[in-house]
Formats: structure tokens, sequence, C-alpha cells
């Protein structure tokens, strides 16, 4: 994300937090109240200035703080038994080929920090930031008190919407502060729905210490389950409810809700299984065999790697009327240009002229032709049959004969002379048949 973008959305999650906080108590509960200090005042709106000053100093925190990343030279003890990650295919510890350092347990690439983060989460673009190791603490912090808040509020206001009901003229709200009340709803209440469910999210991954990427990991372990396709594999890092919170939030459970450093360094994290050597995520057995893919050496290739001497596209079969597939024994087209030495001419009778048009869409052959031009899918193009040396000729004579007004072409007059011979020759023929009407021909007649 653009820094300047990333400013904007920080700025419009404050006026979002801001909003409803300020304008609830100075435009509703203030007023009803009559402007004037009380115990009961107090008593209501010192829990929600905490709750607000809470939640703005752990969104804060979020944003500043580091989510940390992999020190310079750091190397996996492949020695050691306390486990590390290795890649799928080959076996050997993790490297980022971008940042070209090794990545440590639960390490991940931040495409827009352009950095390997430690025990990822998620890139957040409401905090301008990654959500990792050092202040994924903070960001649970922060949903559980804008959750909170927006609850506290909510009631606070709904009781002054209550209260304004029970027809009391003195308590009937005046034009601004029924205004106000209409936009705090606007504002909290599809704020506590989207990030409620966002929350519920975030608080079960809490519990079985799994991020949101781990998540994605189980969900395909768990499909693979279900297929058959591997048996039950335990996620390695589930060290029950209470450790797993511990993890985060520290080990001091009065001291969850106060913003804590988490414990550990973020390179290396307590196992749950007793192999040290654990592979997560599990793999698809059918793909144990697959071949790493390799650019060949050659740009020319066909299918398998190897060389396609033809070149022929893969659905090149010709095909025959009515989209019928044509059988035959040997292709009468040459590989080889006209010009090449060993070129043999097929002969005018493999290849029968007939009319093609590139602008046309269809690829079947037209009425009247058994033959179809052999046709390249997509962007390839269209492969035509060759045509001799003769067939061009021919078909440029016929051009230039059928050009108007190039050639006089010759047309016998019409002369009366023409005429009374004809008029003779009907005298023979009629003078044969006979007088008998009946046998005259009828077109004497």
């Amino acid at each position: 994300m653009h820094p300047i973008l990333g400013r904007i959305a920080i700025c419009f999650v404050l006026f979002l937090i801001l909003f409803p906080a300020l304008t609830s108590q100075i435009y509703i509960i203030w007023p009803w109240y009559g402007r004037e200090l009380s115990v009961e005042l107090i008593t209501l709106l010192l829990p929600f200035n905490v709750f607000v000053v809470s939640l703005l100093w752990n969104y804060y925190l979020c944003i500043v703080t580091d989510p940390g990343e992999v020190p310079d030279g750091w190397k996996p003890d492949t020695q050691s038994g306390e486990g590390y990650e290795v890649k799928r295919l080959t076996g050997c510890p993790r490297f980022c080929r971008t940042c070209e350092k090794f990545k440590p347990p639960r390490s991940h690439h931040c495409r827009q920090c352009n950095r390997c983060v430690l025990r990822m989460d998620h890139h957040c673009p409401w905090t301008n930031n990654c959500i990792g190791h050092f202040n994924y603490g903070h960001f649970i912090r922060f949903l559980f008190y804008v959750d909170v808040t927006c609850s506290y509020h909510l009631a606070m206001v709904s009781y002054r919407v209550m209260a304004a009901s029970r027809v009391r003229y003195y308590d009937e709200p005046t034009g601004a502060e029924l205004i106000f009340i209409i936009l705090n709803y606007v504002f909290v209440v599809p704020v506590i729905l989207v990030v409620g469910a966002f929350s519920l999210y975030h608080f079960h991954g809490l519990l079985g210490n799994t991020t949101t990427i781990e998540g994605w990991e189980k969900d395909k372990a768990a499909m693979l389950r279900r297929h058959g396709k591997i048996e039950e594999v335990k996620f390695p890092y589930n060290l029950g409810v209470r450790r797993n919170i511990a993890s985060i939030l520290g080990n001091n459970p009065l001291l969850w809700c106060c913003p804590t450093v988490p414990p550990g360094t973020g390179l290396k994290y307590q196992l749950s299984v007793a192999d040290a050597h654990h592979s997560w995520p599990p793999r698809d057995p059918t793909l144990a065999n697959q071949i790493p893919f390799k650019l060949p050496d050659s740009p020319w290739t066909y299918e398998n790697g190897n060389v396609n001497p033809n070149l022929r596209p893969t659905n090149g079969q010709l095909r025959g009327v009515n989209g019928n597939h044509c059988k035959y024994t040997q292709d009468p087209i040459s590989v080889l240009p006209p010009y090449h030495p060993d070129y043999k001419d097929p002969g005018v009778d493999a290849h029968p002229g007939r009319p093609y048009s590139p602008h046309s869409e269809s690829d079947h052959s037209e009425e009247g032709y058994s033959e179809v031009v052999r046709v390249r899918r997509g962007s390839e193009g269209y492969e035509v049959r060759p045509v001799t040396r003769e067939q061009l000729f021919q078909e440029y004579v016929q051009d230039q004969i059928n050009e108007a007004g190039r050639y006089q072409v010759y047309e016998p007059e019409h002369t009366p002379e023409s005429d009374e011979d004809f008029e003779e020759d009907i005298d023979e023929l009629s003078g044969e048949a006979g007088d008998s009407d009946d046998e005259v021909p009828l077109a004497l007649r």
C-alpha cells in the first residue's frame, strides 16, 4: 500500500473512534444531565472514557510497534533437537530468495513491507503495518477494546432513548440531540458487527495459538484428511488454551488487558509434539512424485519438453463437414518450406482450392467443400494449407480476367441473315414431321 493511502486509512479509523466517543458525551449525555457535574454522570462516563483511552493506546501500539524481522546472518540450528521448519520439496531449511535470509519457524515474507515478518499473521491496511510476533498482543487488545467500547456506547445511548420515550416534556431530546443519536447509531452499529465478527475469528485463533496463515494451512490439512489422503496430523504449536494465551499476552492473567511485551524472541517456538522434526503443513501425498518445474534449454518445446519437429498445434486435427474429424493415414502437408532442397510438392489434388476468409469465426468447412483449413486456437492465429506456384498463377490470371473494364470480350452481332437461316431450318423440321398437328413437336408449334 502507498504510504499516503496508509495514512488516510489511519485517519479514517481515528475518525470512526473519536466521532461517536465525543459526540455521544457532548451532544447526548451532557445535555441529558442538565449540563451539570454529578456523581451519577461521572459514574456513567468514567468507564467509557477509560475504554476509549485504552482503545486508542493499543491502536497506537499496533501502528508504531515493529512486528519483528529476521536478524542478519541468522541460521537455523539443525543439530539441536528444538526443531526447525523445512521445505516440503527439498527437506532443507526454508530460505527467502527475496530477502536472501533463512526463515525462522512461522515467519513469512510480506510483499507490502518487502521483508520477512516473524510469526506473521497478516498485513493490516487499517494500521498500515504487519501484524506479527511483537504487536499481535496489541492487536488482540485493540479488537477487545473495540467490542467493549462499542457495546458500552450502544447501551449508554439506548438508555437515553428509552428515557426520552417515557413522555416527559423536560426529557424530550432537542433537534440537535436527535440528529446525533441517529448518527451515533449509524457509525457504531456497522462497526460492532464487522469488527465483532473479525474479533471472534482472532479470539478463536488465540485460543488455538494459530495465525491467519496457519488457519488456512489447517483448513487444507482437514480437507486432505476428509478425502482420506493423509492421517490426522496434530497442529505442532497448540500447547493448550492457558499456555496459548500466555504465549501472546504474557504469563500474568491480571495484565492480559494491559500493554505488555510478548515473551520470546520470535525465532523459535515450543512444540507440542514429541517429534521435533515435524512436518507442517502436511503435503498432499499425490504430489510426492511430482517433478519440480525446470525451464527448458530451448524455447522451442512441445508438451513434455521435447522438440516438436512438425511444429503443429495440439488441436491441429482436420475437421470435416459438420464438425466431424477427418481421418487420414498420411498428412499431405509438407513440413518443409517450398524453397527447401528436400521439399516435395504434394500435388494439386492433395490440396483442392477453396475460399477462406480469415474473418470467419467458424473453423468448420463451408457447404460444398469437404476440406477445411487447419486452425490454431487462441492467439496463435491461423495455419492455412500451402499453395503451389501454378495455383497462385492461375488464381492471379483469373482475377485479372474477372476485373471489370480490363479486357474487351468479343460477342457476335445479331443480323437478319441469321434469322432467315433459323426460319429455313424450322420449315425443314416441320416438313419432315408431317401434316398432323399431333406429330408436330410442341416446340415447333
